[in-house]
Formats: C-alpha cells, sequence, structure tokens
C-alpha cells in the first residue's frame, strides 16, 4: 500500500518558495509505487501532477491536483566501451550532481549543462539545453509510466519529438507518462568539448585555458552561471523564467534598423532567436523590484521572490514584463516555466 498524504505545503519543495498545498500527496521512491497506485485506481479517479525538483514551476496557493513527487534514485554504467559509456538514471536524482559525478568519472556529454536546477527525469521533457549543448544530443531512451493504462514504455529519441525546451512530453502525451528513468550516451574517451557559444570561450579565456577538457568547461560553466543567477537557497526563482523567443528575419532586420546591437542567432534561412534578457533588460526591468516580486540584478531573464510572495503576484510580474516587451519590440515572450493550478 503506497502512503498518500493530505494537505502537504510545498513551499520547501518548489524552488520560488511560494506557498501553495496539495490536496493529497505521493512520494514516489520506486516504480512499483506507480503501479500498484494504478491498481489501487489512483488514475481513474485523479489527474496527478508530476513534481520533480521543482525548479521550473509557478504554484498556485491551493492546488486542485494531488501531487506526486518522483523521488526514484540511482545510477548504473550499464556498458562501458573505449569510447562511449551507456548510463541508466533513476529520474528522481538531481540533475547537478549527476553531471558533477559524470565528469569526476571522465564522461563527456553533459558537461555544458551543469548547475541546471531540477531532476533527471524532467530534463528530457524540457530538452534542457545550455551553452551550446541540449541533452537530446547525448539522449538514448527513457522508460515512462503511462497512466491511462499502467504499463511501462520505453521512448527513444526520434519518439519523443525533441524541439527547443520542448518535447512529446510538453504536448501529446502532457499529463499521461510519467518518466522513471533516463538513459545517456556520454563518451569515454575522444570527446571534443563544445566551446561554441561566446561567453563559455570568454570565461576559459580568462582562465588561460586554450584546449580545455571536460572538467575545465564544467568548472567555467559553474563560474558563469553562479555569476549570473541567484541561489534559490537564497533567493527563491525559477531559473530562466522566459524561453528566447525566434522571430522571422524580416522583424530582425527591422528591429536592426532601430535599435542598433540587438543580437541574435540564426536559426535557419527565414529565423533567428534573439535573447529575452536582452529584451527585458532594454525594457527597463532589468533589478526592478515590485512588492515582493522582483526581476533579478544580474540576470534579467530570472522573476525573483523576494519575500512571501504568491504565484498570483509572480504571474502579475511577468505579464508586465510580456507587455513591455510587445509594446516595444513587437516580440511575444513566451514562459519557459510551467505554471500549475
Amino acid at each position: 500500500m503506497v502512503e498518500i498524504q493530505k494537505d502537504v505545503p510545498l513551499n520547501d519543495l518548489n524552488t520560488l518558495g511560494l506557498p501553495s498545498i496539495a490536496p493529497l500527496f505521493v512520494n514516489v521512491t520506486k516504480r512499483e509505487d506507480l503501479s500498484d497506485l494504478y491498481q489501487e485506481g489512483f488514475f481513474s479517479s485523479y489527474s496527478p501532477f508530476i513534481l520533480g525538483g521543482g525548479s521550473n514551476i509557478v504554484l498556485s496557493e491551493k492546488l486542485n491536483h494531488p501531487v506526486l513527487k518522483i523521488s526514484i534514485s540511482g545510477v548504473e554504467i550499464l556498458l562501458e566501451e573505449k569510447d562511449d559509456a551507456r548510463i541508466r538514471i533513476g529520474a528522481g536524482e538531481n540533475w547537478h550532481n549527476f553531471v558533477n559525478w559524470a565528469v569526476n568519472k571522465g564522461y563527456g556529454g553533459v558537461e555544458n549543462l551543469a548547475l541546471i536546477p531540477g531532476t533527471v527525469g524532467a530534463a528530457p521533457i524540457q530538452n534542457i539545453g545550455a551553452y551550446g549543448v541540449e541533452i537530446k544530443q547525448v539522449f538514448e531512451s527513457l522508460l515512462a509510466f503511462d497512466m491511462r493504462d499502467g504499463t511501462f514504455k520505453r521512448f527513444y529519441k526520434n519518439q519523443c519529438k525533441f524541439g527547443y525546451r520542448d518535447s512529446i512530453f510538453k504536448r501529446e502525451l502532457k499529463g499521461k507518462c510519467i518518466v522513471v528513468e533516463v538513459t545517456l550516451l556520454l563518451k569515454h574517451e575522444n570527446h571534443d568539448p563544445n566551446i561554441t557559444y561566446s561567453g563559455l570561450r570568454e570565461a576559459l579565456n580568462d582562465k588561460g585555458i586554450q584546449d580545455p577538457d571536460i572538467k575545465d568547461v564544467f568548472e567555467a560553466v559553474v563560474a558563469v552561471r553562479r555569476s549570473k543567477l541567484p541561489d534559490p537557497k537564497v533567493l527563491g526563482n525559477a531559473g530562466s523564467f522566459f524561453k528566447n523567443p525566434i522571430i522571422e528575419i524580416e522583424l530582425y532586420e527591422k528591429l536592426q534598423n532601430s535599435r542598433t546591437g540587438i543580437p541574435g542567432y540564426p536559426v535557419d534561412d527565414l529565423h533567428v532567436k534573439v535573447p529575452a534578457g536582452w529584451l527585458i533588460e532594454q525594457a527597463g526591468w532589468k533589478g526592478k523590484q515590485i512588492g515582493n516580486v522582483g526581476t533579478y540584478k544580474n540576470q534579467a531573464l530570472v522573476i525573483v521572490n523576494h519575500g512571501n510572495a504568491t504565484g498570483e503576484e509572480i504571474l502579475n510580474h511577468a505579464k508586465t514584463i510580456q507587455d513591455s516587451v510587445r509594446s516595444m519590440f513587437g516580440i511575444e515572450l513566451t514562459p519557459e516555466v510551467n505554471i500549475i493550478n
């Protein structure tokens, strides 16, 4: 029998530190817990919210759905050859802790993704990315529990429909599947670290490192992220709040003519990606605080809880930023975080 708790506070289980109550709460520590819940009729009665590290969410004060906290742990090396390593990780493992483990073992491929908050299970759902790397580049497969029929199903890369901060689990299979484990393919030897991102190259150059190994890249990424992003334990935040918008090249060229210095990165022949943080900063929001909510002084892309903020206050602040950017640039900002009611 799986323990189901009632009226559980989630204040310490979301990195924004928002007050929220789960009407029902289950801590899932092994995959069999999900099978037991299915047999007990839990999934036919409820549509639960799946909680990982609580790092990419905005919670309302009282949720309408039960919460399943995925705490399935374990890291296992399935295959290790001269160049490659196949590694299976439990969905509840802390993502940064896993990256740190991989780097210390000499496995390359995830070092650019250091210090991204959240769990391993959430990483492919979001197709997390940073400093020129996305998880899809090292992804082999994941095992998910289908809440509709109580079965476990394996999804390979081509089945996950990865996109920019997107996957099939945020679209067609949203609210239908629970990730229980992830298998990644990392490089054991002959790995060339990705240092194409200008900010990362600059950080390495500042240290006088011209030919970095994975540990050099890992340490540089950690240093850059810590200089830009607040520690959620000190200042509540959900990481990057908005996606970097992808706009048509005609609009980008028009903005270039009217606003010298607007950065942009080609996506294809017709589209350009523009940094959301730059747009928000130009609109005057960097470091600005209204009531309990503010925009972080070192990175305008991060909305922070200065103390006692509610989910409603966070969302109102975000909407005001969206309105400002739309008015100034004609660009629509889309939240990267998940909004849970």
